[in-house]
């Protein structure tokens, strides 16, 4: 995989002081080329083909400044090791998340508020009423079973 301009990140590096690094260019180029919600150690194998020297420690710290950044989101999906998900551009689109309890199957399920009303505005407005809270953003996760595993179960 060739190096790119690191999907846009460079301004948001500057915009914070920081240095722009090949090791930090190379995890959001795998985070952002990959479609799915990778771990700490899934990241470090994909860099480590791009940097052979690079070490999990400084995978998992520049993860953490990502995160800080507003670049990338942090999930648990209680199976024992976090995720991480490139989000950069996506800063208007409500994210859910629907789990399969039984497989971990993990489906990605996204509504962009400029194109559609999002569904959870009326129990928004009705936090901030009674709450005075702003929710600036929400992560939500469903529990349940994928049709895979449901059709597995009514077989037998």
């Amino acid at each position: 995989m060739p190096f790119g301009q690191g999907c846009g990140c460079r301004g948001r590096f500057r915009e914070f002081g920081l240095k722009w690094t090949q090791t930090r260019q190379a995890i959001i180029e795998v985070l952002s080329s990959k479609n799915g919600h990778l771990s700490a150690e899934e990241i470090f194998l994909e860099v480590k083909k791009l940097l052979p020297g690079i070490g999990l420690a400084t995978v998992y710290r520049t993860l953490e400044l990502l995160t800080e950044m507003g670049i990338i989101r942090k999930y648990d999906f209680k199976d024992g090791r976090s995720r991480y998900e490139f989000i950069k551009g996506k800063e208007k689109v409500e994210h859910y998340h629907l789990i399969c309890r039984i497989c971990g199957k993990i489906i990605d399920y996204e509504i962009d508020h400029e194109k559609q009303q999002n569904p959870l505005k009326e129990l928004k407005d009705i936090l901030y009423a009674k709450c005075k809270f702003t929710i600036e953003r929400s992560d939500i996760q469903f529990w349940g079973i994928c049709d895979k595993c449901k059709s597995l179960i009514e077989k037998s």
